[in-house]
């Protein structure tokens, strides 16, 4: 990104901040790195990113609406020109038949719009968050290519 002069942020849900931990990990992230919000709750994804009530109400904070949907709020927000997003069911708890303990949506979004793609990890809960954050760096980098 920085040889590129790109600027990226972060809406974090399930990983609570890891994906912006492991981007300032690196030094001179800085330069490229915004900031990012921790949206746990649906009222800071409404109030905050502007993920709509609908989308909330209609496919769950765990959908690639709303993960559309942040990451489209984070790269607004923080002015940047990406920007990842992560909502999940990290667990133990949480899961169900259509959304199971390990389900990750993510979404990146660039000038040229906004895509999401799931996945669904194994583990227990610290092993689902920091393979979400992997997945989100990952993303983040094919975007800035």
């Amino acid at each position: 990104m920085k040889a590129r002069g790109l600027t990226c942020a972060t809406a974090e849900s399930c990983t609570g901040g890891g994906i912006g931990s492991a981007i300032t990990s690196v030094p001179g992230s800085s330069d490229v790195f915004a900031g990012g919000v921790i949206s746990y709750s649906n009222a800071v994804k409404r109030d905050v990113l502007g993920v709509s009530q609908e989308s909330l109400d209609r496919y769950g904070a765990v959908s690639s609406e709303v993960a559309c949907e942040m990451a489209s709020g984070a790269r607004r927000l923080l002015k940047t020109d990406l920007a990842v997003s992560v909502t999940g069911i990290a667990g133990p708890g949480g899961g169900s038949a259509e959304k199971p303990v390990g389900l990750v949506w993510f979404g990146v979004s660039t000038a040229n719009g906004t895509r999401t793609e799931k996945a669904i990890f194994s583990g227990d809960r610290a092993g689902v968050r920091s393979q979400a954050v992997v997945h989100a760096l990952g993303m983040l980098t094919v975007a800035a290519t």
